[in-house]
């Protein structure tokens, strides 16, 4: 059953969350400052803080995830991607992302109160789009990090919000990830979460999120030539899974 959360229940809610978390961001700050010289420490404590955060959203806003194939989210290194369509996915990635999975955002996350301090501290990967030496830079950085101490990537190839749910154009970083590293590209669609809580709104409805973990594909055999058709390949899988209402258009990188 989905209901509609009042105004009021929706405050009492954030309010008690803030409460939680903002407390165990201070205590994660000073543990990041402890590990400072151990980035994979400091990741794999950011999964651990992630997924408390991640739960503790979930259960006030009444969201329960159900899953297709879960088990295909393992400890093996590998790159997720996930649909991007409402303001619940942040936080069911953290809660989901496995130890070891190291989050890649644009640097506007560290505006979020708290948490965006805690993300930069983590030691997961920061991307400022608007300068592309920077963003390649952080890219190659990120790949010797996954190298060296097996780690996977979680990611929204759609890079924001779709604000109507509907599917929008990937960028093309994971696919770049994918060539540097040859990690598998695992996708995770989450099916209608816009109408769960659409972005850049407080209109939160109670309710089931449909999860749906397909098989990895192989990326050993990418090449650069093709990067925008491998971006466009993942992307007609999401396709396929989605329903018709949020799949969208075929959409040809670079066209």
């Amino acid at each position: 059953m989905r209901r509609r959360l009042g105004k009021m229940e929706v405050f009492f809610w954030v309010l008690i969350s803030f409460l939680v978390i903002a407390p165990a961001a201070v205590v994660y700050w000073l543990a990041c400052l402890v590990l400072l010289p151990w980035r994979s420490l400091r990741i794999r404590a950011g999964n651990f803080y992630g997924k408390m955060c991640g739960k503790m959203v979930l259960i006030a806003c009444g969201i329960r995830p159900v899953f297709q194939n879960h088990e295909r989210i393992g400890a093996e290194p590998c790159i997720y991607v996930c649909n991007h369509a409402s303001t619940i996915d942040m936080w069911v990635g953290m809660w989901l992302c496995p130890y070891g999975g190291c989050g890649v955002a644009k640097k506007e996350i560290i505006r979020i109160p708290f948490f965006g301090l805690a993300f930069i501290l983590s030691g997961h990967l920061v991307l400022d789009r608007s300068n592309l030496e920077r963003s390649i830079a952080s890219m190659k950085t990120m790949q010797e990090l996954v190298q060296r101490h097996r780690l996977s990537l979680w990611i929204w190839p759609e890079g924001t919000r779709s604000l109507d749910g509907v599917l929008s154009e990937f960028k093309k970083g994971f696919v770049h990830l994918a060539l540097e590293t040859g990690l598998p590209v695992v996708p995770v669609v989450f099916h209608n979460a816009d109408r769960l809580w659409p972005g850049r709104t407080m209109n939160v409805t109670t309710g089931d999120l449909h999860i749906e973990v397909l098989e990895a594909i192989e990326t050993s055999e990418w090449k650069v030539e093709t990067l925008e058709n491998h971006v466009d390949s993942v992307r007609e899988v999401f396709r396929g899974a989605l329903s018709e209402r949020q799949r969208g258009l075929p959409w040809k990188s670079g066209a």
